[in-house]
């Protein structure tokens, strides 16, 4: 099929789509909805440009790859794959490659496309024990990391992956063992919406802060269903589960990114304890597999029991002497640090940990009442002291909103501590101005209270009765958008494709000579003559406007203009 043969087949072919399908397709090829396409010329000539044609192949699994490389060479497509190519511009109606189609193919796969991997035997010789122990850390590890990001956002580089400093920082609190096992993790987060982005770090999302709270078997199945979803479609099968990991690397045969891909998924799921080293599939994780749900009775009894009590010491340390419950466990760590993380954890209290607790809402008597019931020991005398100590330092400076002046004030007892504030040159960026005994800032409360924290006030947030509040810096990842709906998106390019594909005999016999006239080329015009007949003029154009070609004709040497609206054909001369 000729090159403009084929922008004419296709161009016929949108037009007779419905909107939705155009615009499921320009999604597809991650068309600008900003394109100035004029019509569905226009349209065709340049989804058949071999970047577009590019983006369209590097998606296609490996079924409808091989039929369309089959196809190239004449071999017939089956019906339902010959309706899915062409939804996706790639073969006409009749299921033939386009030529450009068939050329970047070439280009992209020159060997061809290998077989696919033989995949392995079923799986009786997973070792569950491991598996079981990478489902337990994986869970905890993410844990790690979540909490991390919600004391400080990860940030980002410019291709979207964390920054040499965050690996480093999730190193160093033992969250992860390296800088690989910091991508893969978060990776594995993102993928499944633990982590947001606002595209200058990852964020806990609301699902996020949700999870963290759940039981261990809990965290693991959520997540273990959420990662099998989020595989790539190219990876699943028909049921709904995966093909063999060992068939992942070609899935995608015209994809050069494809292997990578494959094989970061792979590490996904084998350090979620859903597959094993060689792909293979643990009891827990077969149904899951096939396209059902987990199994979690064949893993429960594999995870080492979760406790809900600890031993407070003198020391001002904790120990649990298991994996402490994940709702006391998110808790504990907000007053006390963790100092090893294992099966048995230790934490360590401080007049900081303890602080850190007040400001994000505790009081003593919560504190109190929370570590006594946790506690295997009672409350040692020295942990009550640094609780009744930090509580009565730590009220000393209240900030206030004022709804009527709609000022924030800064109150405290202590003449000494409020000179201190209002020369502090660390808190210019708040505006603290002195107003007979308080300091007053046009800065929001919040901003003037986390201002002051950060630099070491023992300030507390209060109402307008004098109550402490509770304030929670924490920011979250926005909530990811659903999606336009890429109809609506490409609402006004659809409508001018359409204006312009009113008269498409008209429109493509412009385009023809449009592009002989930017070519200087000898074409052969067929003229309607007023008498009915028609004649040929070989011409070589020249000109194209006011609806009228112009072109010499070499035969008799003179210079000819004739009406767009009298020609009814045109033929490049070779």
């Amino acid at each position: 099929m000729p090159e403009t043969s084929a922008q004419r087949a296709l161009a016929v072919s949108l037009s007779a789509r419905s909107d939705d399908d155009l615009a499921a397709l320009f999604a597809e090829r991650r068309v600008s909805p900003s394109s100035t396409w004029r019509d569905m010329f226009d349209a065709a000539e340049a989804l058949l440009d071999g970047a577009s044609v590019t983006r369209g192949l590097v998606a296609l699994p490996r079924p409808a790859a091989r039929a369309l490389a089959d196809a190239s060479h004449g071999a017939p497509v089956p019906p339902p794959m010959r309706e899915r190519l062409a939804s996706l511009a790639l073969v006409d109606a009749d299921g033939i490659p386009f030529p450009h189609v068939v050329e970047t193919m070439r280009q992209m796969a020159p060997s061809g496309i290998p077989d696919a991997a033989t995949p392995p035997l079923a799986d009786t010789d997973v070792d569950v024990e491991t598996a079981a122990e990478a489902a337990f850390t994986g869970a905890a590890s993410v844990a790690d990391v979540l909490l991390l990001t919600l004391e400080a956002p990860l940030g980002r580089i410019g291709s979207g992956s964390l920054g040499a400093g965050e690996r480093r920082r999730l190193v160093e609190s033992g969250a992860v063992s390296s800088p690989a096992e910091a991508d893969l993790l978060v990776g594995l987060a993102a993928a499944v919406g633990l982590l947001g982005t606002n595209d200058r770090a990852w964020l806990v999302s609301s699902a996020g802060r949700e999870w963290l709270r759940l039981p261990t078997l809990e965290r693991w199945e959520r997540t273990a269903r959420a990662l099998r979803d989020a595989l790539p479609a190219a990876f699943r099968d028909d049921a709904g589960g995966w093909i063999a990991p060992a068939q992942w690397p070609g899935a995608t045969p015209f994809d050069p990114e494809g292997p990578e891909r494959a094989a970061s998924w792979a590490r996904r799921l084998q350090r979620w304890g859903v597959i094993d080293a060689a792909g293979g599939v643990p009891p827990w994780a077969r149904r899951l597999a096939a396209g059902g749900d987990v199994d979690v009775s064949a893993l429960r009894d594999l995870l080492p029991p979760e406790v809900d009590r600890v031993y407070l010491q003198n020391d001002l340390t904790a120990i649990a002497p298991g994996p402490l419950a994940p709702h006391l466990d998110v808790r504990l760590r907000s007053m006390a640090a963790r100092e090893s993380r294992a099966q048995a954890s230790s934490y360590r209290f401080s007049a900081a940990s303890i602080g850190a607790a007040i400001t994000a809402g505790e009081t003593a008597d919560s504190l109190r009442d929370f570590l006594t019931a946790l506690s295997l020991t009672g409350l040692p005398q020295p942990l009550a002291y640094v609780i009744e100590r930090t509580a009565a330092e730590h009220g000393r400076v209240r900030v206030a909103a004022d709804p009527a002046s709609r000022l924030t004030r800064v109150l405290t007892d202590d003449a000494t501590l409020l000179r201190s504030m209002e020369v502090d040159q660390s808190l210019r960026s708040i505006a603290l101005s002195r107003s007979d005994d308080e300091l007053i800032s046009h800065v929001s409360a919040d901003v003037v209270f986390w201002a002051l924290t950060d630099a070491h006030y023992p300030a507390v947030a209060v109402d307008g009765d004098g109550r402490p509040r509770a304030l929670e810096r924490a920011k979250l990842a926005p909530a990811p958008s659903s999606g336009a709906d890429p109809a609506a998106t490409y609402g006004p390019l659809l409508a001018r494709l359409r204006a312009g594909a009113e008269d498409s005999d008209a429109a493509w016999l412009e385009r023809e000579l449009d592009q002989a006239v930017r070519a200087r080329a000898v074409i052969d015009v067929t003229v309607r003559l007023p008498d009915g007949s028609a004649r040929v003029f070989r011409l070589e154009a020249t000109g194209l406007g006011g609806g009228r070609l112009r072109g010499r004709d070499r035969g008799a040497d003179v210079e000819r203009t004739l009406p767009l609206s009298h020609i009814d054909g045109v033929a490049l001369v070779e």
